[in-house]
């Protein structure tokens, strides 16, 4: 399943000669700010221009689209905004320590806002411009900005969390197309200052890391912008535009032309070319990767398979990259359906971690680890609890304990799996070996691996999703915050809270939480994050997660970006 969000700041493992630390890493707890980063992007050493690099994303079907209002998959977003589409403001990798940097991107600082951050403003460059050569302009950003508001234009985009929790007004102001007409006063620009000013409904500091998503970015005016068609070729202001895109198969960028380096601070445009392979084959990529053929050398895998690991360690060395970022992995019981907590406790015992992990592919103890909380690893706040008392692990006795005192022997677990790869097929029957082993019985129902799973879950209308009572979601944070996990999973009507989570108090509170001095929200997050699981116990933690990325020995600085947990494709270039 894909991740549904961005990443944290961790940095990667690229100790020459050891291909990865062989062990779970945790990301960095913040991510730093450089508002007076200036540019063009510094040089990155011994790089040539030049080659095509192709991407294969094994299990991976991509971005539905490519609307930057709608982006918000890990994989769609890291491509994206490093390659095609710029917003306010972006990350920028640090050589020297491998962490990522917030940096400006169309404006050229980091925004100002007023003393209680409910008020925004972001002077923008002069230089920037569209593919056609057009300069971008404050009223084209300021629209772009305006039409995340949409949630039923966009109903899986990030505007759904942050821009209509927090943007003065949204509750009254449901989008450009779906309120079409309706003037909006919260967002504005100033053409002669060449600047935006967003106004807050509630204090949001955290509006300079909002930034970098491709919805605080420009979108141009009149019908060429309306969804869905915009979002099958979309008009690019980064250093390579769209040749081609075909959902699920394959996205080909080349050179933009009319990018302008000298207005961007942190993109590079080395290569001539690139070749993204949705949903390839794993086992076909890791055979690819270890070959050393010609093809390959101008390859990366975005996934290695634990079969291969040692020896993709040894073959590879420090061209096997591993990735720390702030992610967790959930089963998500349907809260309206399986409303007993000794059920949903059963679950956690009846889910078959390692060999989940190891079928689908994972390297246990080094890509994923066991989970105990909402919260990753390295998130400032985070709390150490455990439910039980100890790390659940897969104990089919323990669950049917559980199942007894609920009075729910036998009970019917229904959820949907991808099918047509070997790995997601063998990940489904460990989990249904394990459910049936622990008492419950199992109706699947099999998804063409081409069609993403947040498809059926997040679509309340879907047909197969009406059936289900059991669900999943694979989140990173939006950045370093808790605030980024909890109410995106948690919150009643979040788009990705898959389980249908719904207690008031714990709305209330985390309303509460955005109040507190900035000092004081860390440790918040981190008790509330613990309350809910106690008290309620909604999703199931199956994993915490790193990434392992495999490059081709002519793909020249083979790094991470721990903003997303993707290669680092800024700052990548073919030898020559």
């Amino acid at each position: 399943m894909s991740l549904a969000a961005c990443g944290g700041g961790g940095g990667d493992d690229t100790t020459e000669g050891d291909g990865g630390s062989g062990g779970f890493t945790e990301a960095e707890t913040t991510i730093a700010k450089d508002a007076e980063r200036q540019a063009p992007a510094a040089d990155i050493e011994g790089a040539t221009e030049g080659g095509t690099i192709t991407v294969q994303l094994p299990d991976d079907p991509g971005p539905e689209d490519l609307d930057p209002t709608n982006g918000w998959s890990v994989t769609g977003n890291s491509i994206q905004q490093a390659l095609t589409h710029r917003a306010l403001t972006q990350y920028a990798r640090d050589p020297e320590t491998g962490l990522m940097v917030l940096v400006p991107d169309l404006a050229v600082d980091l925004g100002t806002p007023n003393e209680d951050f409910t008020e925004w403003t972001f002077n923008l460059r002069d230089d920037a411009t569209w593919e056609d050569g057009k300069t971008i302009t404050a009223e084209e950003v300021a629209w772009g900005i305006t039409r995340s508001l949409d949630s039923d234009a966009f109903p899986s985009g990030p505007g759904t969390e942050y821009s209509t929790q927090f943007f003065a007004d949204s509750d009254k102001f449901k989008g450009p197309y779906t309120d079409k007409g309706k003037k909006y006063d919260a967002v504005t620009f100033d053409e002669a200052a060449n600047s935006v000013t967003i106004k807050m409904s509630k204090p949001f500091p955290d509006m300079d890391y909002w930034g970098t998503f491709m919805a605080m970015g420009p979108a141009p005016l009149g019908k060429v912008s309306d969804p869905p068609e915009y979002g099958r070729n979309p008009l690019s202001n980064g250093p390579y535009k769209v040749e081609s895109f075909r959902p699920s198969e394959e996205l080909v960028l080349v050179k933009n032309d009319a990018w302008v380096p000298e207005s961007d601070p942190a993109r590079h445009q080395y290569v001539d070319k690139w070749v993204f392979k949705f949903t390839a084959d794993p086992t076909q990529s890791d055979e690819l990767m270890l070959s050393g053929n010609t093809e390959s050398q101008t390859s990366i895998s975005t996934q290695v398979s634990a079969e291969n690991y040692s020896k993709m360690t040894s073959t590879l060395n420090e061209r096997l990259v591993q990735q720390s970022a702030q992610c967790t992995s959930f089963w998500a019981p349907d809260y309206t359906k399986i409303t007993d907590i000794n059920v949903r406790k059963a679950l956690a015992y009846a889910y078959p971690y390692e060999s989940v992990w190891s079928a689908s592919g994972e390297v246990p103890g080094v890509t994923r680890v066991p989970a105990n909380s909402v919260m990753p690893p390295g998130m400032a706040g985070k709390s150490d609890y455990q439910v039980d008392g100890e790390q659940i692990t897969f104990n089919p006795e323990k669950a049917k304990e559980l199942l007894a005192e609920a009075g729910a022997e036998g009970y019917e677990i229904q959820m949907a799996y991808a099918t047509g790869s070997p790995t997601t097929e063998a990940a489904q029957e460990q989990i249904e070996k394990g459910l049936t082993d622990s008492g419950f019985t199992v109706k699947s129902y099999p998804v063409p691996i081409e069609t993403s799973l947040y498809v059926i879950w997040t679509d309340p209308d879907n047909k197969i999703n009406k059936k289900l009572n059991l669900r999943g979601v694979n989140w990173c944070s939006d950045w370093p915050a808790g605030s980024t996990m909890i109410p995106a999973l948690l919150r009643k009507g979040a788009t990705y809270n898959t389980a249908f989570f719904d207690e008031p108090a714990i709305d209330a509170r985390m309303d509460e939480i955005g109040t507190l001095p900035l000092e004081d929200q860390p440790a918040a997050w981190g008790e509330l994050d613990e309350q809910i699981a106690t008290e309620f116990y909604p999703i199931i933690p199956t994993a915490f997660r790193n990434d392992l990325f495999a490059f081709g020995e002519k793909i020249g600085n083979p790094t991470g970006d721990g903003a997303f947990g993707a290669p680092n494709y800024k700052d990548l270039y073919v030898t020559q």
